[in-house]
């Protein structure tokens, strides 16, 4: 097995694809939008990369947020309400709020286990702050470290209570950029001490099974690598600071704030801590590329990787979609 989980071109396998992950044995994969139209197509296409993997707890992943972020879409799935919404109604009903989080989680899981996708790459745990950059914006749990934590934990428990693995983001926090590093290389120049707004979250939910990096400078810490790059942010901010001993993936590679060569990409983030690579893009020739910068994966992270997907077991149930969007609902209306 390697170190990468890897994107797909369409919503069906290509014999390259089939031939290049046979090869490759990557560690898991990721789905998007141009990967799904329908329950039977998702589904096969998600029990022919098991098979083809050989594993039944293969992680595949999904950005499935709500709001702006959902890869799975109306009319074939329902809209789902982004992170600000259960932001609002904390502030006048905190324990509805953190329910209406862990049944909205759960409700999310039951949606994607149905179709064989079983990691879901939420809750963000960046802390939004005034005047940043939209990139976070609404899909943010709020301003205060607390709440954040506090939501963040329901939206792990409730996804977990689904029948999938939840990923925290973006870490150790994206919630003060002032560009979007989709497209630039965002540069936070705070402090070490205001920077502690941005790890309390991560902080308290250091448990969570999966985190994926921030691709950030904080000049604070390393002047010159964003935290997906600098092995002195992932020993001593993320490994030390925060306390996270669980599985580290790197946000994609293919995004623009990282330079370089695919292969530099993909050896760099692993060489600075990082225990998986994750590209998005289903690109033939970048994975490829990515392919040739890793070896095997290191036994602490094949430990890492296992413990994640074990937390899945004997933590669905068999609550009804129906009930669980009604409960939400509910408890949203309470903030009107």
């Amino acid at each position: 097995m390697t170190p990468l989980i890897l994107g797909l071109a369409g919503r069906a396998l290509t014999d390259a694809e089939r031939g290049f992950f046979r090869e490759v044995d990557p560690a898991g994969f990721i789905l998007f939008k141009r990967n799904v139209s329908d329950r039977a197509q998702m589904k096969a296409l998600t029990d022919e990369l098991r098979s083809l993997a050989g594993r039944a707890d293969l992680p595949i992943l999904i950005d499935q947020e709500g709001g702006r972020v959902a890869r799975m879409q109306p009319p074939e799935w329902p809209a789902f309400p982004a992170g600000k919404v259960f932001d609002a109604l904390y502030d006048t009903a905190p324990m509805s709020a953190i329910e209406a989080a862990r049944v909205n989680a759960q409700a999310l899981a039951l949606m994607l286990r149905e179709v064989g996708v079983n990691v879901d790459c939420l809750p963000l745990l960046d802390v939004r702050q005034p005047g940043a950059h939209d990139i976070i914006g609404d899909r943010a749990l709020g301003t205060e470290p607390l709440r954040v934590a506090a939501l963040g934990r329901a939206v792990l428990d409730g996804l977990k209570a689904g029948g999938a693995v939840g990923v925290v983001k973006h870490m150790p926090g994206h919630g003060r950029s002032m560009s979007d590093s989709h497209v630039e290389l965002p540069v936070v120049d705070a402090s070490a001490e205001e920077l502690e707004t941005d790890l309390a979250p991560f902080t308290t939910l250091n448990w969570a099974p999966m985190a994926m990096t921030a691709h950030v400078v904080y000049t604070a810490w390393d002047q010159d690598q964003c935290a997906s790059l600098s092995a002195k942010v992932i020993a001593e901010t993320i490994r030390g600071r925060i306390g996270y001993d669980n599985l580290l993936m790197s946000d994609d590679l293919g995004m623009h704030a990282l330079k370089g060569s695919f292969t530099d990409r993909a050896a760099g983030v692993i060489a600075a801590g990082c225990d998986i690579a994750l590209h998005c893009s289903g690109e033939m020739d970048e994975m490829q590329a990515c392919a040739k910068g890793v070896t095997a994966i290191s036994p602490r992270a094949r430990e890492r990787l296992d413990a994640a997907m074990a937390t899945i077991e004997g933590g669905a149930n068999d609550a009804s979609f129906a009930d669980l969007i009604g409960k939400r609902d509910a408890l949203l209306a309470l903030e009107g």
